[in-house]
């Protein structure tokens, strides 16, 4: 809330858009499950073809929203998106333990890519506003 502020935001949208993106966005989470899964994937020599990684980002997408405020939450997904490419469980905890080793940074770099784009679309959604208000001021 403090970048919103600094960058003189409206503070009626931000008060609204980043916790509810906190709660929500969770780009983060997405990426590491769908990175890790393709990681295994590719190791295993499965072909992916286009709409099948489509579809693990759409998947992966709807999956992280239930990761949200748990630390690790996304590895937990990983073995779901892997049973989309037929990779027994067993393999797939092996991707979770990789992801648990690097667990810090992946974490770190999941939150700051959650914030971020929480920003991001606030600072959108204001300018989109803004941009509206002066079309419509310019129509009058």
């Amino acid at each position: 809330m403090a970048l919103c502020e600094k960058l003189n935001l409206d503070r009626d949208t931000y008060s609204v858009s980043i916790p509810l993106g906190a709660t929500i966005n969770m780009a983060g989470a997405a990426i590491t499950i769908t990175v890790l899964t393709l990681a295994a994937v590719n190791t295993l020599g499965i072909p992916v073809d286009l709409p099948t990684a489509l579809l693990l980002s759409v998947v992966a997408s709807l999956c992280a929203c239930g990761a949200s405020g748990v630390a690790g939450g996304s590895l937990l997904l990983i073995p779901l998106a892997c049973n989309m490419f037929g990779i027994s469980n067993d393999i797939a905890m092996q991707v979770v333990a990789v992801g648990f080793i690097i667990g810090v940074l992946q974490d770190s770099c999941e939150t700051a890519l959650n914030s971020s784009t929480d920003v991001l679309f606030t600072a959108a959604a204001c300018q989109a506003e803004d941009d509206r208000l002066a079309n419509s001021a310019l129509r009058n």
